[in-house]
């Protein structure tokens, strides 16, 4: 019997001021993706993952587990070995955040959005890089493109909601033979003059 595809959809943290805070730091999102992404792993694993120190990474473990975006994998565990899992699948940012009151809170938020553009480019020149040892299969399967079009605000947000509903329709598919792991970035922001 085939597998079916989980209709629940993905686990996703909505952060709020305090979980923003404990968040927005370049290396606990990178480690926070890695895990995601990656599967469980040590502070060492992730140190020599990411050109880190052990001592740094395990202090930022901490301070994900702390505000509970990370937790202890056991199962994984050798010893004295602590592995450490993503508690969930994604995160989403409640852009009021950049609007607070607080501004450790507006400095935390601006530093989330633009560290996460910097994630986007990093994995986008990366894959520049490396397009040549793909199959032409896959090379074609890639996409760059940008669009311009006349929406309003509303317009927009649908199609964004649209987008991600479309996205997400993939996310559980059963495994399939030649499967890779794909990203997909979407930037959707209005322009002046044209």
């Amino acid at each position: 019997m085939p597998e079916e595809a989980n209709t629940e959809g993905p686990k996703v943290r909505t952060l709020d001021a305090r979980s923003l805070r404990g968040l927005a730091h370049p290396l606990r999102m990178r480690m926070l993706a890695a895990l995601r992404h990656e599967g469980p792993a040590t502070a060492s694993q992730l140190a020599e993952r990411l050109g880190e120190s052990s001592g740094a990474t395990s202090y930022h473990l901490r301070q994900l587990a702390a505000h509970g975006f990370v937790e202890d994998a056991p199962e994984h565990g050798k010893g004295r070995e602590r592995w450490w899992r993503a508690v969930h699948d994604g995160t989403q940012f409640d852009e009021k955040l950049l609007y607070s009151e607080d501004p450790a809170t507006r400095g935390a938020a601006d530093l989330f959005v633009h560290e996460l553009a910097t994630i986007h480019t990093q994995e986008l020149s990366t894959w520049l890089g490396t397009a040549q040892s793909w199959s032409q299969d896959w090379r074609r399967a890639s996409d760059i493109s940008d669009f311009t079009l006349h929406l309003t605000a509303e317009q927009s947000l649908e199609l964004v909601r649209r987008m991600h509903d479309l996205i997400n329709s993939y996310r559980d598919l059963p495994p399939a033979e030649g499967a890779e792991t794909v990203r997909f970035h979407t930037h959707a922001f209005p322009r002046t003059g044209e």
